[in-house]
């Protein structure tokens, strides 16, 4: 297949390109720059000149493609009501597009949080403030499948670790530490972090354009839920550091996140697609030290 990707030079988006051109099919990534054009030249792919408000350029991308990924998205928080905006206009777009002709979409999404248990595919994501405006993309994106779209929506958990990773939870946790002199967690650190490795979640994108059936919630969760107090633990380790508790506050933005418990199961998933994770979970992957090289 011809699949057109977007956010194809990011953290998660290159992985998907090298999954997918290891697999055999074609790859057009959408760049807004220079640099994220390079990137994507380099792993093999076809590049298309543009970003998520550059609604000729995400039609021209759709129409000369067999199955869409959609990654893209601007996680700044000042920024993070427009971005939201783009991202509905986007998927709009593509959807347009693809109405009535059978070809797959698939679209990033996260894992919801359920009180006192592993949340799980067929659990609706809730949510307040800006993020209650991401899942209402989420659900229109969900309804293509109406309109004679293969879509997917592929939830994918709090962190999505690995080699190379820089502006993820784990290295904003690190940062945080260096800056207190602690590696943290909020209250007993009891609270459970779901994980998966990037490699594995770009398996599964592969896997939701090749097989999924149309409306398919997937979970891209390799870790269901990692005790935050041994994420901060193995953090502490590496830079010689007291593991202990801190305020919500010290966290910023990502410290009601941090302090939530939100497991998160991906049994439906690898039932319905045989995906199974085969690479290091989150403690394994950061006590290999890759994070702590400059």
């Amino acid at each position: 297949m011809r699949v057109f990707v977007t956010g194809a030079s990011g953290w998660i988006g290159s992985a998907v390109v090298s999954e997918l051109i290891g697999a055999g099919h074609q790859v057009l990534g959408l760049a807004r720059s220079d640099a994220s054009a390079a990137a994507i030249a380099a792993k093999g792919a076809e590049v298309l000149r543009g970003d998520l408000d550059a609604l000729d350029s995400l039609r021209a991308g759709a129409s000369g493609s067999d199955a869409a990924i959609h990654l893209a998205f601007d996680g700044n928080w000042a920024e993070f009501e427009k971005s939201v905006r783009s991202e509905a206009r986007a998927v709009a777009e593509i959807g347009a597009v693809f109405a009535g002709s059978g070809k797959a979409f698939a679209i990033a999404s996260g894992t919801p949080v359920v009180a006192g248990r592993a949340s799980t595919e067929r659990d609706e994501s809730v949510g307040g403030g800006p993020v209650a405006a991401r899942i209402e993309n989420a659900r229109a994106a969900m309804a293509l499948a109406e309109r004679g779209v293969r879509v997917s929506l592929v939830r994918l958990p709090r962190s999505v670790h690995g080699e190379g990773e820089r502006h993820g939870f784990i290295p904003r946790l690190i940062g945080v530490a260096r800056e207190k002199g602690v590696s943290g967690y909020i209250g007993d650190g009891a609270n459970r972090w779901p994980a998966v490795h990037v490699l594995d979640a770009a398996r599964l994108f592969r896997l939701a354009i090749e097989q999924a059936p149309a409306g398919s919630v997937l979970h891209a969760v390799g870790d269901e839920g990692v005790p935050v107090r041994e994420i901060a633990e193995v953090i502490g380790r590496h830079l010689n550091l007291p593991a202990g508790s801190l305020p919500l506050e010290d966290f910023g933005f990502l410290g009601p996140f941090f302090a939530a418990d939100q497991p998160s199961s991906s049994a439906l998933t690898r039932e319905s697609l045989g995906w199974e994770p085969v690479h290091a979970g989150l403690i394994e992957d950061v006590d290999k030290g890759h994070y702590f090289v400059a």
